[in-house]
């Protein structure tokens, strides 16, 4: 990866963090499998919404590529169509009721290949990977080691984020937390999230 891409790296880092720390399918269900089962029985969870999204972000990047070389302007209506689509996740985000972790007793943990297919039946995955790979993917070198280092370096920086989750989970099995607490925290998330818009738009 040239310069150009290494400087992408600090924004897409950031990127990241918001969105994988955000309240959305994956760390709902994260949280509650945490709750139920403990951090070590959500592992194959959370390794499965590693693969899943790397695999997913690769292709998108891939399959775009050429695409964006084509008509450039396909990237700058992406950039906004995913922007927009940002912001109405962060008031969505911001406004959310407390999560509902009820989980049915005789259930088990997700396994590593369902946790991994169900990121492309997940919009938000999709969006992340849309707007990761149109406003991060440097336009000089490899396009295929380009996407791929991307998507891995994204994951990278997901894995600690979705892991708080789980282990919020494991907390909330021992603590309740109220609905004001879900609040304010639904509402710091939205900001950040919004914030993200800064970066795609760059």
């Amino acid at each position: 990866m040239n310069m150009e891409g290494l400087l992408l790296l600090a924004p897409a880092a950031i990127y990241m963090m918001a969105m994988t720390l955000t309240p959305g399918p994956n760390n709902v269900m994260l949280t509650a499998s945490g709750a139920n089962y403990g951090y070590r029985r959500t592992l194959p969870h959370i390794t499965g919404i590693l693969l899943g999204c790397f695999v997913l972000f690769s292709l998108i990047a891939l399959g775009l590529g050429l695409l964006f070389e084509r008509y450039p302007m396909v990237q700058t209506v992406l950039k906004i169509v995913g922007s927009v689509y940002l912001l109405w996740l962060a008031w969505k985000i911001a406004r959310a009721a407390p999560p509902n972790l009820d989980i049915d007793s005789d259930s088990k943990p997700l396994l590593l290949w369902q946790a991994a297919a169900f990121q492309f039946a997940n919009p938000k995955a999709w969006v992340m990977g849309l707007a990761l790979m149109a406003g991060f993917l440097p336009e000089g070198g490899n396009p295929v080691l380009n996407a791929l280092f991307l998507a891995a370096f994204s994951e990278l920086v997901a894995w600690p984020c979705i892991s708080l989750w789980a282990l919020f989970g494991v907390a909330l099995g021992k603590l309740l937390k109220t609905p004001l607490h879900w609040r304010w925290f639904n509402g710091t998330m939205g900001v950040m999230t919004a914030a993200c818009v800064v970066f795609i738009l760059a």
